[in-house]
């Protein structure tokens, strides 16, 4: 059974299924919906929990199934809960999480969730989500995108009974907001808090929230590269500057990127000797969204276009370490610039 958020609380509220699959890559919607089930397995006399999280293929799952199979001195039901940061449980992880199944559809005294982060389509086909479907419920949490960004700062702020004001100063005020929290949600989240502490409930003036409201967008060098990769150069031209005021270290913006340039390179290579695409992500250890960003990066590059791509990291390394080059930027931050424009296609 799959369910959207829009349907969960009301879901939750009713009688609980012995399963739970929570699958998304927005954690601070991802953390809502779990809190929400655990608070309703509490009400429902689930007072013991046991947390795992699966790293890695090595992970041993035999105290998953243990906590399964026993119930606590203490307690007649209790809550076991997985957490599995890939989205890929390994082989083992899979015949355990399909046993895990099985376990879960035959008791009412334990309750399973799995969380994860969004699946490609072979791991929502592969058997061990197919089981954990069959016996239970799949809650898919969507990203929130940009352009949804103001109806869900205004659906936050109703909650806590504020409201923007209406015509051109409304839209001025989302626009403010939108722009300064970049599409982060965290970041929104924590803004629309404060405009909570700071002003009494009703109409929050666009005045009072530029007084407010701080220049929260993060410049988060290891996300630089999604705007680098999708091609929003404009974006990825302010995210540079916020890296360059907050005195971020050139080599380490240079490290990130190259690094995935390598990772196109070695994925591009194996597509070309005739692998298929996923199995070169899975070697590459490339999952989530950088998977997602990656196949729609990779059609766009040749071999020869990496390979040059690759050449320039490495003028720019020799740049940063004081060894200029007649072609390029003296200034390690405006080497960096001409090199991104390069790579935003």
């Amino acid at each position: 059974m799959q369910l959207s958020l829009s349907q969960w609380t009301v879901h939750i509220q009713k009688l609980l299924a012995p399963l739970y699959v929570i699958t998304g890559d927005e954690i601070l919607l991802v953390q809502e919906a779990l809190d929400e089930l655990r608070q309703a397995a509490r009400q429902k006399d689930y007072t013991e929990r046991h947390t795992f999280t699966a790293l890695g293929a090595h992970f041993d799952w035999s105290p998953v199934l243990q906590a399964a199979g026993s119930l606590s001195l203490f307690a007649d039901k209790q809550i076991v809960e997985i957490h599995i940061p890939s989205g890929k449980p390994g082989k083992d992880g899979s015949a355990h999480l399909q046993n895990m199944a099985h376990l879960a559809a035959g008791q009412d005294s334990t309750l399973f969730i799995v969380v994860l982060p969004s699946l490609d389509r072979a791991s929502q086909q592969s058997g061990w989500f197919s089981a954990l479907e069959q016996t239970g419920v799949v809650l898919t949490v969507q990203n929130i995108e940009v352009a949804q960004m103001g109806k869900w700062i205004t659906d936050r702020l109703a909650v806590n009974q504020q409201q923007l004001p209406q015509g051109d100063e409304g839209k001025q005020a989302i626009q403010l907001l939108t722009q300064r929290v970049e599409g982060n949600l965290l970041a929104a989240y924590q803004e629309v808090q404060k405009l909570s502490l700071l002003y009494p409930k009703g109409i929050i003036s666009l005045e009072n929230l530029e007084r407010a409201v701080t220049d929260v967008a993060r410049y988060d060098v290891f996300k630089l590269g999604q705007s680098v990769w999708s091609g929003q150069l404009e974006k990825a031209h302010r995210m540079l500057e916020g890296l360059h005021s907050e005195g971020v270290a050139p080599v380490l913006v240079h490290y990130t990127l190259s690094e995935d340039l390598r990772a196109l390179y070695r994925i591009q290579l194996g597509v070309q000797k005739g692998k298929a695409l996923p199995v070169v992500f899975k070697e590459e250890r490339v999952w989530g969204p950088k998977e997602r960003l990656f196949q729609q990066v990779i059609p766009k590059w040749s071999l020869e276009q990496l390979r040059h791509s690759l050449q320039a990291a490495h003028i720019l390394d020799g740049i940063i370490k004081g060894l200029p080059h007649p072609e390029w930027p003296v200034d390690p931050w405006s080497a960096i610039l001409h090199w991104v424009r390069s790579l935003a296609k």
